[in-house]
């Protein structure tokens, strides 16, 4: 991740994530995170605090094993807990979070991305009705920030 100006804010929570409006599923993911690293287990607690008006309480979380550092099989977030799924079957640019009401892919913006070029990525993920595949969503925010240059 590029250092930020020491004139900027630090970055939210909630301006790295982002998901689509309520509406019938469509597309590879829901939205998109932005984590600020690869711990899973660090991270977690803004993704689950910023999904449970969606999801209700998160129960499960799946993810690539090669993606991320090592995570516990549990991890406690609030009064909750949240079980674990490694897989090396899942999408490395992907996360399952499981919640009593449903489930939601979220597309993962590398944690050394761009911060414009990141929130390209969580604008083009979170769009009503978007359909774009993975490698086509990363490659968005690399294109919005080759057009702002070119104005």
């Amino acid at each position: 991740m590029t250092s930020a100006s020491s004139t900027s804010p630090p970055m939210t929570d909630l301006e790295r994530l982002s998901v689509k409006p309520e509406a019938a599923t469509s597309g590879f993911v829901d939205g998109a995170w932005w984590p600020a690293s690869r711990d899973l287990a660090a991270e977690l607690s803004a993704v689950v605090a910023g999904l449970a008006d969606r999801l209700g309480d998160v129960e499960r979380v799946t993810y690539n094993l090669d993606a991320w550092e090592a995570v516990p099989r549990k991890i406690k977030i609030g009064s909750s807990v949240v079980r674990m799924g490694g897989f090396h079957s899942q999408l490395p640019a992907t996360i399952d979070v499981i919640g009593e009401r449903r489930r939601l892919t979220l597309l993962i913006v590398p944690p050394d991305t761009d911060a414009q070029v990141a929130h390209g990525i969580l604008a083009a993920a979170s769009r009503a009705g978007s359909t774009e595949g993975i490698d086509t969503l990363l490659s968005t925010g690399v294109g919005n920030l080759a057009l702002a240059g070119a104005k």
